[in-house]
């Protein structure tokens, strides 16, 4: 008998995948079934942080519990997430008497489907299996995206070099660290150079921020730690992130710190950067497309305009302007005629907005916030200074968001990128 796959592209817009399991598996997983439009319920008694932002976002459903056959009731597709061979087991055989197919992250050999190595260039979509192997999947895969993006003909593939297939001495190697900005939002915008580097890892640390297809497209074998900091929820300490990066690299990883935006705006990657340099470990810093700009870009707000705004100041909302914690000076900057952008400052938005009013910056001041931007998820409210802070709980926003105060939130009118 054949033991060859039949290739097939699933069309899951509306139908119900449910995912079992709430670890690394499911993390890197998860948003591409979240593009693909489906009705994901997510299974499992704890679930990452990443996991736990697209649940608060409304994004999916959680059963916070462990399988049961009748979640599949239903189902079109089941993804196995757990590394329990018996419990995965428990869902294979579920699977199997309500003809669904199952995905096996445990044991490919025990599934009825397999997730492909993929990579997307605009509207399309590669997915390649190697014959069961991962590493020849991987390898084609990324010859083809090489192929598409610079239209070359493509190098003969090669097996990358893995933790597996390393020398055990680390091939004489040091270890080291990039820190890659992964940009706003659309995986498409982190840079290639970004992109090459990703490919590389073996080890990725990614915080919430960073566009969930990226890590779709890891090859297998690379251990995805996530380092999400969910605002106002739970996170993984600046020292515990710093310690990861040392210790991997340090014992021959190459490690990459995947950050949203660019690590060095507002994305503690200085700090990175040092607790590396202190311990002996090398570093490159790959920028990032930074929200601060393309945000305001994708509502169709240009930061600077000609004859409107010839400055454009970034700041960090959040801290309060009232506590002795802020390091800001809200009151020169109301005074700026300028545009002003406010990363992470929806929480404190009232506060700020009236510190801003009140230092004589006019409450006509056109105004703009843009959530979630370049993604499917993006959503702009458009209003005045003084009616900001009342608009934007109106509207229901949710972090992250992109604050805009400034002329050039007009300047393109019905030109603009809505």
């Amino acid at each position: 008998m054949s033991t060859n796959s039949y290739p097939l592209g699933l069309r899951l817009a509306g139908l119900r995948v449910v995912v079992v399991g709430g670890g690394t598996v499911a993390t890197r997983r998860v948003p591409a079934l979240l593009d693909a439009g489906a009705d994901v319920l997510l299974v499992t008694p704890e679930i990452t942080p990443a996991l736990r932002a697209h649940v608060d976002a409304g994004r999916l459903r959680w059963a916070a519990r462990r399988f049961t056959p009748d979640d599949l009731d239903g189902a079109w597709l089941v993804q196995v997430a757990i590394d329990d061979p018996s419990a995965a087991a428990e869902v294979s055989a579920a699977a199997a008497q309500h003809r669904i197919f199952c995905v096996r992250a445990d044991d490919r050999n025990a599934a009825t489907a397999w997730t492909p190595a993929v990579t997307r260039y605009g509207p399309v979509t590669v997915a390649v299996h190697g014959g069961g192997d991962p590493h020849r999947a991987v390898s084609v895969r990324d010859a083809i995206r090489t192929l598409l993006q610079h239209e070359r003909k493509p190098l003969e593939p090669t097996e990358p070099e893995t933790p597996a297939n390393r020398p055990a001495d680390g091939g004489g190697r040091p270890g080291r660290v990039a820190l890659v900005g992964a940009g706003p939002g659309d995986p498409e915008l982190i840079t290639l150079r970004g992109w090459r580097l990703l490919s590389e890892a073996d080890v990725v640390v990614a915080d919430r921020l960073v566009p969930g297809l990226l890590l779709d497209e890891l090859r297998s074998g690379v251990e995805l730690v996530d380092a999400s900091k969910i605002p106002y929820g739970p996170s993984r300490t600046q020292e515990e992130i710093n310690r990861i990066l040392v210790d991997r690299s340090s014992a021959g990883a190459f490690v990459v710190r995947l950050k949203g935006g660019d690590p060095y705006v507002f994305g503690r990657g200085g700090e990175e950067l040092l607790a590396c340099a202190a311990a002996g470990v090398p570093v490159t810093v790959v920028p990032g497309v930074t929200s601060s700009i393309a945000a305001p870009a994708a509502a169709g707000i240009p930061v600077t305009h000609r004859s409107v705004a010839h400055e454009f100041t970034v700041v960090s909302g959040h801290v309060a302007p009232e506590s002795p914690d802020s390091l800001v000076r809200w009151e020169a900057l109301a005074g700026l005629r300028g545009t002003l952008v406010i990363l992470m400052g929806l929480k404190n938005l009232p506060s700020i907005a009236s510190t801003l009013l009140a230092h004589g910056r006019a409450a006509g001041t056109p105004a703009a916030v843009i959530q979630e931007a370049t993604t499917g998820g993006q959503r702009i409210v458009r209003c005045t200074l003084g009616e900001v802070a009342e608009a934007v709980t109106a509207a229901g926003l949710r972090p992250p968001a992109v604050v805009v105060v400034g002329d050039v939130v007009e300047a393109l009118g019905a030109a603009g990128l809505d």
